[in-house]
């Protein structure tokens, strides 16, 4: 990938990522603020908010995430098969996606009731905990990725190590070397 789209695809990837991180944080937020709430006014609020958030921000973000994900590991030499971290923020960006649809079932429903104020402070108690804990778990994943991000612990698949070796290989054979540098070598 040349240099300006990469850097491009990669604001894109961090911005989508961070915003998606910071989303779930603020859904969290309403989240305990709905459980705990006393002001039922409030707490309808709240539960509207976060099927509003959950819909127009973090589904989005989440599928934004992983479409610049995947982008930026095929489009650069860290690819998507070769190393473990990525890989790994894969697995946890795919499973945390469907989940996230999962998840905005629920709060949806609950938000629904809320909506139509039927409901008293103890119904939905099941649902409106697991909103909370949905999210607090979100936000570790999505701290967990971030932190695979940065560091990059060392690790190679064995995808890997097989086109490390072939590339080893192939320069070793003074194959993809230009006449000059093969005359050098």
């Amino acid at each position: 990938m040349p240099g300006g789209i990469r850097k491009l695809a990669l604001t894109a990837h961090v911005a989508s990522s961070v915003g998606w991180l910071g989303s779930v944080a603020a859904f969290l937020a309403l989240a305990v603020a709905g459980l705990s709430g006393q002001d039922t006014e409030r707490v309808r609020g709240a539960y509207a908010a976060m099927d509003v958030t959950g819909w127009y921000v973090i589904v989005p973000l989440a599928f934004a995430s992983l479409l610049t994900g995947l982008v930026q590991s095929l489009g650069t030499a860290w690819g998507l098969f070769r190393h473990y971290w990525v890989l790994m923020k894969l697995v946890l960006t795919l499973v945390a996606t469907f989940l996230l649809l999962l998840h905005m079932q629920v709060a949806h429903r609950v938000a629904d009731a809320a909506a139509r104020g039927t409901w008293s402070g103890a119904e939905l108690g099941g649902m409106r905990a697991q909103l909370a804990f949905d999210a607090a778990a979100a936000v570790v994943v999505l701290l967990t990725t971030t932190a695979l991000s940065v560091y990059k612990p060392r690790g190679i698949t064995r995808h890997g190590w097989r086109m490390q070796q072939a590339q080893r290989t192939h320069r070793s054979d003074g194959a993809g070397l230009d006449a000059g540098a093969a005359a050098r070598a």
